[in-house]
């Protein structure tokens, strides 16, 4: 039975294949269809232009915002470094006071600068935030100009 199925479905396929091979495609349907084809082909060719450009694009947005934050952190850590080494000279004096007043003086003057110093630091690192984002965002902000420009 298998091969009575084979043979069957052979000769089916011979017919069709005869069929076929006898109609020929009118000249106005194969010209629209090989313009078709070349448009296809066009519209591929700037989707993957663009497709590129765009990765490209986030590409250069991503190693950007990577080294800002590489700078962020080491800001952050030199921060750190000098609050801590503040904190330690503090605590060293407030230890060699002579008396509780001159506790208490060193304690009120230590704030007022650590005050100070922590606005400053912060405004510091606000800046730098803010300088990483624009500087991430530039070549998006670029593309975006380029490409709706032409647009307007």
């Amino acid at each position: 039975m298998n091969e009575t199925f084979t043979k069957a479905f052979q000769d089916q396929m011979a017919a069709a294949s005869s069929a076929f091979s006898k109609f020929e495609m009118p000249a106005q349907f194969r010209d629209m269809a090989e313009k078709s084809v070349m448009t296809a082909r066009g519209n591929y060719e700037k989707f993957k232009a663009a497709a590129e450009q765009t990765s490209d694009m986030i590409e250069d947005s991503c190693s950007t915002a990577a080294k800002g934050v590489a700078e962020y952190n080491l800001k952050s850590l030199e921060i750190l470094r000098s609050n801590i080494n503040t904190a330690f000279d503090f605590f060293a004096s407030v230890l060699a006071a002579k008396s509780a007043s001159e506790a208490v003086e060193l304690s009120s003057s230590h704030l007022r600068s650590q005050y100070d110093a922590l606005q400053s630091q912060a405004k510091e690192l606000s800046s730098l935030a803010q300088k990483i984002a624009t500087d991430s965002s530039e070549p998006l902000k670029a593309a975006a100009e380029k490409t709706f420009r032409p647009a307007a």
